[in-house]
This record gives C-alpha cells, structure tokens and sequence, in this order.
C-alpha cells in the first residue's frame, strides 16, 4: 500500500526528528500535476541541497483556486503517490492553502527551495525561514516544460484530430 501523505503534525514531527539527528531538511511545494521530467530534475536539485526533501502539495481546491476550474489533472492523492514513489522525497504533506506560508512557519525547514522564476523575496514562507537561520535558495528550471504546455499539446494534437485537421 502506498505511504499516505503526512499530516502537518506528523511532519513536524519526521522534520524535529530528522534535525535533532543532524540532517538538514529541505522543503519545497508545488502541484506538480501530471509530473514531467522538469519536475524531477527540480526536485533532485532540491534534495542535492540538504539530506530530507519534504514537499509540500497542493490540494484539489488549493490548485482550482490557482489555476482555473479544470484543474488539477491529476488528483490529490494520485499525485502525493507519485511523489511519494521518487526516491529523491522523504515526505509529502498537502496544504488548502493557496500559499504554504503557514506550512513553512510550523515546519520551519533548514532550506526552502523554489525555482529560480521565483525572486527570493516573493517566495512564501521565505521570511520565517530566514529568521531562523536557515536559507531561502532556487534551482533551475528546465527549459519548456510545463504541466499547461503538456496540457496545450494534447488539447491541441487531440482537437485537431477530432476535426479532422492537420495543425
């Protein structure tokens, strides 16, 4: 059977345990609907910064209220499984909220990572991590890809089947 997400308490715990042992826990969030190779190579950077790699999920509605009512792909629980299963993340936890800020202030991770198109200074929960001493960094993106260009591509080789065109 697949690992459940960790509630909030539950990671706070894993996350106490993890640094009282002296391992330097990195955090990061996002949707990660349908995951694609970007995603993985992101997540690998983020986890080559520390020694645990904790993401933060969105939930369902968490994801509608960012990116529109056709969204997520993917639900929830399928993709907690998936990030669950790569190797390179020891927990997932979701958050309804449309920010993990609250998240992030509770947990408070050694390492907070997002993707460089985010400026340190917009990234949330940066501040409550900076004033505990640990350290708010990006990591590159790869290039052209995107979970709403995969979407764009199938919408697109898809209608155009469907009507019969060639575009």
């Amino acid at each position: 059977m697949p690992p459940k997400p960790l509630t909030h308490a539950d990671a706070l715990l894993k996350i106490r345990s993890w640094q009282t042992s002296g391992e330097k826990v990195v955090f990061t969030n996002g949707c990660f609907d349908i995951l694609h190779a970007g995603h993985v190579r992101y997540l690998a950077a983020a986890r080559g910064l520390g020694d645990r790699l904790v993401v933060g999920l969105n939930t369902d509605a968490s994801v509608r209220r960012i990116k529109g009512p056709n969204r997520p792909v993917s639900c929830e629980e399928d993709r907690a499984e998936v990030l669950s299963a790569l190797a390179v993340v020891d927990a997932v936890t979701l958050f309804d909220d449309d920010t993990p800020e609250k998240l992030i202030g509770m947990l408070l991770p050694d390492i907070l990572v997002k993707g460089a198109d985010w400026p340190v200074d917009k990234i949330a929960g940066a501040s409550a991590v900076l004033e505990h001493g640990g350290s708010v960094l990006t990591v590159p993106l790869l290039e052209g890809r995107s979970t709403t260009g995969i979407i764009e591509t199938i919408v697109h080789l898809y209608c155009s089947q469907a009507t019969g065109g060639n575009s």
